[in-house]
């Protein structure tokens, strides 16, 4: 390690055992120790590259406790590194605790750059814009769901799910948005790896069969003709006298839009929302 760091973020494979960087390998043969979600999947990972540094569970339920064991351990002058079980860490991953009480120590910390489900997945997938919205893990709860949905139905949005998950968050999605367009990536990077890219009612049903692998999804942004279709309406009802309120009911007759998307929609297209 050519610069000297206490603390290393280090990302690790999503899948396939050979996407690690020869950094990531150097770093974690030479910190002094590794904290890991877990030390078995770890574990497997370090003995495929021959790699002999000592693990310690680092995860949301002993978070707090380890936090002060790892900073006497960086106080001592010792190095350490944080992995998570698949991909770089923090990214749906604890750490934000740890990071947190390591920038008020003044601990030098760098990241390295490696996999990460979010960016290898949007390299396979087209889109109309660059702007994208990760929002991690979705709620569990339907209505949460939907109306995470409707809140960035005009972004593409982004997401994690698991196989136990995935068809009853699709559903959910569709309920609101029967005509939406989604793209699913399946287990990355490993042989099985799939990428379905259409009409959310017809990937539904090419996953309604056993589904195993853990998955990222998308849902594609309201279409650009659309938006411009609903910004000429609103102009010209504001020509012709209408109020917000007025406007608010057309448009949802109209487009089946719910009250907070209308409310953006009225700020957008016409600065302050009128009364």
């Amino acid at each position: 390690m050519k610069r000297k760091f206490d603390f290393y973020i280090v990302p690790t494979p999503i899948g396939n055992i050979s996407d690690i960087t020869l950094r990531a390998i150097e770093v974690l043969k030479e910190v002094d120790l590794i904290a890991c979600e877990d030390s078995r999947v770890t574990q497997k990972l370090l003995n495929h590259y021959d790699i002999k540094t000592k693990c310690i569970s680092y995860h949301k339920y002993n978070e707090k406790e380890r936090v002060d064991f790892m900073l006497n351990t960086l106080r001592e002058g010792k190095t350490i590194a944080l992995v998570s079980d698949a991909g770089t860490p923090m990214i749906c991953d604890p750490g934000s605790v740890l990071l947190t009480e390591l920038r008020k120590n003044n601990i030098k910390v760098s990241a390295l750059s490696g996999s990460c489900a979010v960016t290898t997945f949007l390299s396979q997938v087209p889109r109309d814009t660059e702007e994208f919205k990760f929002v991690g893990f979705l709620p569990k709860g339907e209505k949460q769901i939907q109306d995470l949905y409707s809140e960035n139905k005009f972004t593409n949005m982004v997401f994690y799910e698991s196989p136990n998950r995935i068809l009853k968050t699709l559903k959910s999605i569709q309920q609101v948005a029967p005509n939406i367009k989604v793209a699913i990536g399946r287990e990355l990077t490993k042989m099985f790896e799939e990428i379905v890219i259409d009409d959310i009612e017809k990937v539904i049903e090419h996953f309604s069969g056993e589904i195993k692998g853990e998955f990222v999804a998308m849902t594609y942004a309201q279409e650009k003709t659309e938006l411009s279709e609903m910004k000429d309406k609103i102009e010209a009802l504001r020509e012709q006298g209408f109020k917000s309120k007025e406007i608010s009911i057309i448009l949802s007759t109209l487009y089946n839009l719910n009250k907070n998307d209308i409310k953006s929609l009225l700020y957008w297209y016409g600065g302050k929302v009128q009364r």
